[in-house]
Parts: C-alpha cells; structure tokens; sequence
C-alpha cells in the first residue's frame, strides 16, 4: 500500500511458464511508486511485461478495484473482481490439477463471504482463517492473511491467534513468529 491509498497484492498465478520482462516485485514497487488509482494501476501493469505468471489485486481508497491476471505468454486481461487466489480464469490454466481446483476453491469462498448478506469484517476476517481460504497444506500452506483498509491506511497482518496491525506514517517495528507445526500431506 502507498501513501495515497492505492494497494497491490499478489498471488502466483498458477503457471510455471517463464519469459521475457520483470520481476512482479519491481512492478509492483513501480506502480506502488508512480500510480495513485486503480485505474492508473491497471494501465501500468497492462503495459509492463512480466517474466512469470502473476495475478495482481489493485484497490484504492475510493473503494475502485480490478484483478490483473499477467502472463509472459499473453496479453494481460482485467476483471472486475475484488479476489483472486493462485489460479487465474479457468478457461486460460493449464490444467485442472489439485492445486488449481484447491485454488479455485479458495476464490470462492472468499467471493462467497464477501457477497453474504451478513459480510462484516469481523465475519470475513474469520472466513480467512479457516478452510479452504486458510491452508495447512504442505503443497500450498497459507503463511499469512492480509486486511487492507485503504482509506485508513492502514493493514492487518493475520494469523490464527495474533494481528499485527501497521499504519502508513506511523509504522511501529516489531516481529512475531509464528508456530505453523506439522502441515498436512
């Protein structure tokens, strides 16, 4: 997240297909440094190539967002969808392994809990730490869940049991380590 309000996450985007461009961390700096809306996010990363699969979450404090789904062997393309998870649109995976229907499934969910008529963040925090949204998985684990709030500033590291809450202008160094113990197999 930047000073404006305007936040990017990234998830894997589901293909082990490499090529020519950049890193999703220099995008992601690039746009967090250069862009101040959704829209100006979007056109970045329409235009940056990018060397691995990637799906970018951008939102902004006006409440705006989009998913960007980049690929080094495709054109970017832009839904209007506040989740994503690390699949990109089913009709363009390759393929419809475990990890991929595990992902799809967690795209879900989240859209489910945020559509409910009862949706408090509270309520979706929850949803976020229980499956299929929260994974022990050894082949695709959840290490942390993020609540952005755009408007504040501020965001909300998440793990079951703790939060580490951290504000734009006032960041308060501190560590915490989690104990994920033995992860499914």
């Amino acid at each position: 997240m930047n000073a404006d309000g305007l936040v990017a996450s990234v998830t894997f985007g589901g293909s082990p297909v490499q090529g020519l461009g950049f890193s999703i961390i220099l995008i992601v700096r690039y746009i967090l440094e250069t862009c101040c809306q959704v829209s100006e996010a979007v056109a970045a990363l329409r235009r940056i190539p990018v060397a691995l699969s990637q799906s970018v979450v951008v939102l902004d404090k006006t409440g705006a967002y989009a998913t960007v789904f980049l690929s080094p062997e495709r054109a970017p393309f832009v839904l209007r969808t506040p989740v994503c998870a690390n699949h990109q649109d089913s009709s363009v995976s390759n393929d419809l392994s475990g990890s991929v229907a595990s992902s799809m499934a967690r795209q879900q969910a989240a859209l489910g809990a945020l559509k409910g008529s009862g949706a408090t963040l509270a309520k979706l925090t929850e949803t976020f730490l229980t499956a299929p949204i929260y994974s022990r998985d050894a082949s695709s684990p959840t290490v942390y869940s993020a609540v952005y709030r755009p408007a504040a500033l501020t965001v909300d590291y998440l793990w079951p049991g703790n939060v580490m809450t951290q504000r734009i202008g006032s960041f308060r160094p501190g560590q915490y380590v989690h104990d994920y113990g033995a992860l499914a197999r």
